[in-house]
Protein backbone atom coordinates (compact mmCIF):
# COMPACT_ATOMS: atom_id res chain seq x y z
CA UNK A 1 0.00 0.00 0.00
CA UNK A 2 2.82 2.37 0.87
CA UNK A 3 4.55 1.61 -2.43
CA UNK A 4 1.34 2.32 -4.36
CA UNK A 5 0.98 5.64 -2.54
CA UNK A 6 4.55 6.57 -3.48
CA UNK A 7 3.90 5.74 -7.15
CA UNK A 8 0.69 7.78 -7.24
CA UNK A 9 2.42 10.72 -5.51
CA UNK A 10 5.34 10.58 -7.95
CA UNK A 11 3.01 10.50 -10.96
CA UNK A 12 1.04 13.44 -9.57
CA UNK A 13 4.27 15.34 -9.02
CA UNK A 14 5.38 14.60 -12.61
CA UNK A 15 2.02 15.74 -13.95
CA UNK A 16 2.32 19.00 -12.01
CA UNK A 17 5.79 19.57 -13.45
CA UNK A 18 4.50 18.87 -16.96
CA UNK A 19 1.86 21.57 -16.48
CA UNK A 20 4.34 24.09 -15.05
CA UNK A 21 7.25 23.42 -17.45
CA UNK A 22 5.88 25.54 -20.36
CA UNK A 23 5.45 28.45 -17.92
CA UNK A 24 9.15 28.27 -16.97
CA UNK A 25 10.05 28.25 -20.68
CA UNK A 26 7.84 31.30 -21.15
CA UNK A 27 9.56 33.10 -18.25
CA UNK A 28 12.95 32.47 -19.87
CA UNK A 29 11.72 33.74 -23.24
CA UNK A 30 10.16 36.87 -21.74
CA UNK A 31 13.22 37.60 -19.57
CA UNK A 32 15.51 37.18 -22.57
CA UNK A 33 13.38 39.54 -24.65
CA UNK A 34 13.34 42.20 -21.93
CA UNK A 35 17.12 42.00 -21.54
CA UNK A 36 17.47 42.52 -25.29
CA UNK A 37 15.02 45.46 -25.28
CA UNK A 38 12.47 43.51 -27.31
CA UNK A 39 8.78 43.10 -26.70
CA UNK A 40 9.03 39.34 -27.05
CA UNK A 41 6.28 36.72 -26.75
CA UNK A 42 3.54 36.64 -24.16
CA UNK A 43 4.23 34.78 -20.93
CA UNK A 44 1.75 32.02 -21.81
CA UNK A 45 2.69 31.84 -25.50
CA UNK A 46 4.31 28.41 -25.06
CA UNK A 47 0.98 27.01 -23.87
CA UNK A 48 -0.79 28.44 -26.92
CA UNK A 49 1.83 26.96 -29.24
CA UNK A 50 1.61 23.54 -27.62
CA UNK A 51 -2.20 23.57 -27.71
CA UNK A 52 -2.13 24.47 -31.41
CA UNK A 53 0.38 21.74 -32.25
CA UNK A 54 -1.42 19.04 -30.27
CA UNK A 55 -4.60 19.73 -32.27
CA UNK A 56 -2.92 19.19 -35.63
CA UNK A 57 -2.22 15.97 -37.49
CA UNK A 58 1.34 14.96 -38.33
CA UNK A 59 2.84 14.77 -41.80
CA UNK A 60 5.16 11.77 -42.04
CA UNK A 61 7.65 11.04 -44.79
CA UNK A 62 7.09 7.67 -46.53
CA UNK A 63 10.78 6.81 -46.09
CA UNK A 64 10.60 6.70 -42.29
CA UNK A 65 10.27 3.59 -40.12
CA UNK A 66 8.75 2.84 -36.72
CA UNK A 67 11.65 4.65 -35.03
CA UNK A 68 10.49 8.00 -36.38
CA UNK A 69 6.92 7.34 -35.24
CA UNK A 70 7.81 6.09 -31.77
CA UNK A 71 10.65 8.49 -30.89
CA UNK A 72 8.51 11.49 -29.74
CA UNK A 73 6.54 9.28 -27.34
CA UNK A 74 9.73 7.73 -25.92
CA UNK A 75 11.31 11.17 -25.59
CA UNK A 76 8.25 12.43 -23.71
CA UNK A 77 8.04 9.26 -21.59
CA UNK A 78 11.70 9.62 -20.61
CA UNK A 79 11.27 13.25 -19.55
CA UNK A 80 8.01 12.49 -17.70
CA UNK A 81 9.60 9.50 -15.94
CA UNK A 82 12.58 11.62 -14.90
CA UNK A 83 10.19 14.19 -13.43
CA UNK A 84 8.44 11.41 -11.48
CA UNK A 85 11.77 10.25 -10.02
CA UNK A 86 12.73 13.68 -8.69
CA UNK A 87 10.98 13.15 -5.37
CA UNK A 88 12.26 9.75 -4.25
CA UNK A 89 14.01 8.14 -7.22
CA UNK A 90 17.56 7.12 -7.95
CA UNK A 91 19.94 9.51 -9.70
CA UNK A 92 21.18 6.98 -12.26
CA UNK A 93 17.65 5.89 -13.16
CA UNK A 94 16.72 9.53 -13.80
CA UNK A 95 19.75 10.14 -16.02
CA UNK A 96 19.24 6.92 -17.96
CA UNK A 97 15.61 7.80 -18.68
CA UNK A 98 16.70 11.12 -20.16
CA UNK A 99 19.47 9.40 -22.14
CA UNK A 100 17.05 6.89 -23.68
CA UNK A 101 14.83 9.69 -24.96
CA UNK A 102 17.81 11.58 -26.41
CA UNK A 103 19.08 8.43 -28.14
CA UNK A 104 15.79 7.66 -29.87
CA UNK A 105 15.31 11.27 -30.94
CA UNK A 106 18.77 11.25 -32.55
CA UNK A 107 17.95 7.93 -34.24
CA UNK A 108 14.69 9.40 -35.55
CA UNK A 109 16.60 12.37 -37.00
CA UNK A 110 18.75 9.92 -38.98
CA UNK A 111 15.73 7.77 -39.87
CA UNK A 112 14.00 10.65 -41.70
CA UNK A 113 16.75 10.71 -44.33
CA UNK A 114 17.13 14.50 -44.14
CA UNK A 115 20.61 15.97 -44.35
CA UNK A 116 19.70 18.50 -41.65
CA UNK A 117 18.37 15.75 -39.40
CA UNK A 118 21.52 13.68 -39.79
CA UNK A 119 23.65 16.72 -39.05
CA UNK A 120 21.62 17.59 -35.96
CA UNK A 121 21.62 14.01 -34.67
CA UNK A 122 25.37 13.60 -35.09
CA UNK A 123 26.01 16.93 -33.36
CA UNK A 124 23.67 15.99 -30.50
CA UNK A 125 25.53 12.73 -29.91
CA UNK A 126 28.88 14.50 -30.16
CA UNK A 127 27.89 16.97 -27.44
CA UNK A 128 26.26 14.20 -25.39
CA UNK A 129 29.53 12.24 -25.31
CA UNK A 130 31.20 15.32 -23.81
CA UNK A 131 28.40 16.24 -21.40
CA UNK A 132 27.44 12.93 -19.78
CA UNK A 133 30.82 12.10 -18.10
CA UNK A 134 30.98 15.62 -16.64
CA UNK A 135 27.38 15.37 -15.47
CA UNK A 136 28.04 12.07 -13.70
CA UNK A 137 31.22 13.44 -12.15
CA UNK A 138 29.33 16.48 -10.86
CA UNK A 139 26.55 14.34 -9.39
CA UNK A 140 29.08 12.04 -7.72
CA UNK A 141 30.32 15.03 -5.74
CA UNK A 142 26.97 15.25 -3.97
CA UNK A 143 26.41 11.49 -3.91
CA UNK A 144 29.81 10.90 -2.25
CA UNK A 145 28.94 13.31 0.56
CA UNK A 146 25.49 11.75 0.99
CA UNK A 147 26.72 8.17 0.70
CA UNK A 148 23.79 7.38 -1.58
CA UNK A 149 22.48 8.02 -5.09
CA UNK A 150 18.92 8.51 -3.84
CA UNK A 151 17.90 12.06 -4.73
CA UNK A 152 16.11 12.67 -1.43
CA UNK A 153 19.21 11.65 0.54
CA UNK A 154 21.47 13.74 -1.71
CA UNK A 155 19.24 16.78 -1.23
CA UNK A 156 19.27 16.37 2.56
CA UNK A 157 23.08 16.06 2.57
CA UNK A 158 23.46 19.14 0.36
CA UNK A 159 21.39 21.20 2.79
CA UNK A 160 23.90 20.59 5.60
CA UNK A 161 26.84 22.39 3.94
CA UNK A 162 25.35 24.24 0.95
CA UNK A 163 28.15 26.78 0.44
CA UNK A 164 31.23 24.64 0.99
CA UNK A 165 34.06 24.82 -1.57
CA UNK A 166 33.30 21.44 -3.23
CA UNK A 167 29.65 22.43 -3.68
CA UNK A 168 30.61 25.77 -5.23
CA UNK A 169 32.88 24.05 -7.76
CA UNK A 170 30.21 21.45 -8.49
CA UNK A 171 27.51 24.14 -8.80
CA UNK A 172 29.48 26.04 -11.45
CA UNK A 173 30.15 22.79 -13.33
CA UNK A 174 26.48 21.82 -13.17
CA UNK A 175 25.43 25.26 -14.40
CA UNK A 176 27.56 24.69 -17.51
CA UNK A 177 25.96 21.26 -17.93
CA UNK A 178 22.52 22.83 -17.47
CA UNK A 179 23.18 25.21 -20.37
CA UNK A 180 24.40 22.34 -22.56
CA UNK A 181 21.60 19.89 -21.69
CA UNK A 182 18.86 22.44 -22.32
CA UNK A 183 20.33 23.43 -25.70
CA UNK A 184 21.03 27.06 -24.93
CA UNK A 185 23.62 29.63 -25.95
CA UNK A 186 26.62 29.28 -26.07
CA UNK A 187 26.24 25.54 -26.87
CA UNK A 188 23.08 25.70 -28.99
CA UNK A 189 20.51 28.33 -29.92
CA UNK A 190 16.89 27.23 -29.39
CA UNK A 191 15.56 30.15 -31.47
CA UNK A 192 17.60 29.64 -34.63
CA UNK A 193 16.84 27.85 -37.90
CA UNK A 194 20.22 28.55 -39.46
CA UNK A 195 21.44 25.21 -40.78
CA UNK A 196 25.07 25.87 -39.86
CA UNK A 197 24.37 26.36 -36.15
CA UNK A 198 21.19 24.49 -35.15
CA UNK A 199 21.44 21.19 -33.29
CA UNK A 200 18.19 20.29 -31.53
CA UNK A 201 16.07 22.18 -34.07
CA UNK A 202 17.72 20.23 -36.90
CA UNK A 203 16.66 16.93 -35.32
CA UNK A 204 12.98 17.90 -35.21
CA UNK A 205 12.64 19.63 -38.60
CA UNK A 206 10.81 16.63 -40.07
CA UNK A 207 8.27 16.53 -37.25
CA UNK A 208 4.94 18.33 -37.20
CA UNK A 209 1.60 18.36 -35.41
CA UNK A 210 1.09 16.29 -32.27
CA UNK A 211 4.49 14.62 -32.40
CA UNK A 212 6.26 17.98 -32.58
CA UNK A 213 4.12 19.23 -29.69
CA UNK A 214 5.15 16.21 -27.59
CA UNK A 215 8.83 16.89 -28.34
CA UNK A 216 8.51 20.56 -27.33
CA UNK A 217 6.67 19.61 -24.13
CA UNK A 218 9.25 16.94 -23.30
CA UNK A 219 12.07 19.46 -23.86
CA UNK A 220 10.36 21.90 -21.47
CA UNK A 221 9.96 19.16 -18.83
CA UNK A 222 13.60 18.13 -19.21
CA UNK A 223 14.66 21.75 -18.79
CA UNK A 224 12.62 22.08 -15.60
CA UNK A 225 14.02 18.78 -14.26
CA UNK A 226 17.58 20.09 -14.58
CA UNK A 227 16.61 23.43 -13.03
CA UNK A 228 15.05 21.61 -10.09
CA UNK A 229 18.13 19.40 -9.72
CA UNK A 230 20.27 22.52 -9.56
CA UNK A 231 17.91 24.04 -7.00
CA UNK A 232 17.67 21.10 -4.59
CA UNK A 233 21.32 20.00 -4.84
CA UNK A 234 23.24 23.27 -5.14
CA UNK A 235 20.87 25.95 -3.79
CA UNK A 236 19.17 24.10 -0.92
CA UNK A 237 19.59 26.84 1.68
CA UNK A 238 16.53 28.59 3.06
CA UNK A 239 15.88 30.80 6.12
CA UNK A 240 14.89 28.99 9.27
CA UNK A 241 11.43 29.07 10.74
CA UNK A 242 9.53 29.32 7.47
CA UNK A 243 6.00 28.01 7.25
CA UNK A 244 5.27 25.40 4.53
CA UNK A 245 3.64 28.07 2.33
CA UNK A 246 6.58 30.47 2.70
CA UNK A 247 9.03 27.59 2.09
CA UNK A 248 7.20 26.85 -1.16
CA UNK A 249 7.39 30.51 -2.19
CA UNK A 250 11.11 30.52 -1.37
CA UNK A 251 11.63 27.42 -3.52
CA UNK A 252 9.70 28.95 -6.44
CA UNK A 253 11.78 32.12 -6.12
CA UNK A 254 14.98 30.10 -6.49
CA UNK A 255 13.60 28.36 -9.61
CA UNK A 256 12.68 31.74 -11.10
CA UNK A 257 16.15 33.05 -10.27
CA UNK A 258 17.77 30.20 -12.20
CA UNK A 259 15.40 30.76 -15.14
CA UNK A 260 16.32 34.45 -15.30
CA UNK A 261 20.01 33.51 -14.97
CA UNK A 262 19.69 31.25 -18.04
CA UNK A 263 18.17 34.15 -19.97
CA UNK A 264 21.02 36.41 -18.83
CA UNK A 265 23.63 33.86 -19.95
CA UNK A 266 21.99 33.64 -23.38
CA UNK A 267 21.87 37.42 -23.68
CA UNK A 268 25.46 38.05 -22.61
CA UNK A 269 27.21 35.32 -24.62
CA UNK A 270 27.57 34.36 -28.27
CA UNK A 271 27.00 31.02 -29.94
CA UNK A 272 30.17 28.97 -29.58
CA UNK A 273 31.74 27.22 -32.55
CA UNK A 274 31.30 23.47 -32.40
CA UNK A 275 35.03 22.69 -32.22
CA UNK A 276 35.33 24.91 -29.11
CA UNK A 277 32.69 22.96 -27.16
CA UNK A 278 35.17 20.27 -25.93
CA UNK A 279 37.29 22.96 -24.25
CA UNK A 280 34.17 24.36 -22.58
CA UNK A 281 33.27 20.89 -21.30
CA UNK A 282 36.84 20.31 -20.12
CA UNK A 283 36.46 23.41 -17.93
CA UNK A 284 33.28 21.96 -16.40
CA UNK A 285 35.00 18.59 -15.99
CA UNK A 286 37.98 20.11 -14.18
CA UNK A 287 35.67 21.97 -11.80
CA UNK A 288 33.72 18.78 -11.12
CA UNK A 289 36.95 16.85 -10.52
CA UNK A 290 38.21 19.53 -8.14
CA UNK A 291 34.90 19.36 -6.29
CA UNK A 292 35.20 15.59 -5.93
CA UNK A 293 38.82 15.75 -4.77
CA UNK A 294 38.07 18.55 -2.29
CA UNK A 295 35.47 16.43 -0.44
Amino acid sequence: MEQMTTIVTSLGYALALALVAPLVSGIIKVSKARMQNRRGPRLLQVYYDLFKLLQKDSVVSPTTSWIFTLAPYLYFAGAFGAAALLMSGDLFALLYLLAIGRFFLAMAALDAGSSFGGMGGSREMYINVLVEPVLLLTMLTVAARAGSTKLAVMSAAAAITPFSLPYIFAAVAFLIILVAETGRVPIDNPDTHLELTMIHEAMVLEYSGRRLGLIFLAAAIKQLVFILLFTVLFLPWQPGGLSPIMALFWFVAKVLLIAVALAAIETSTNKMRLFKVPGFMVLAGMLALLALVAQ
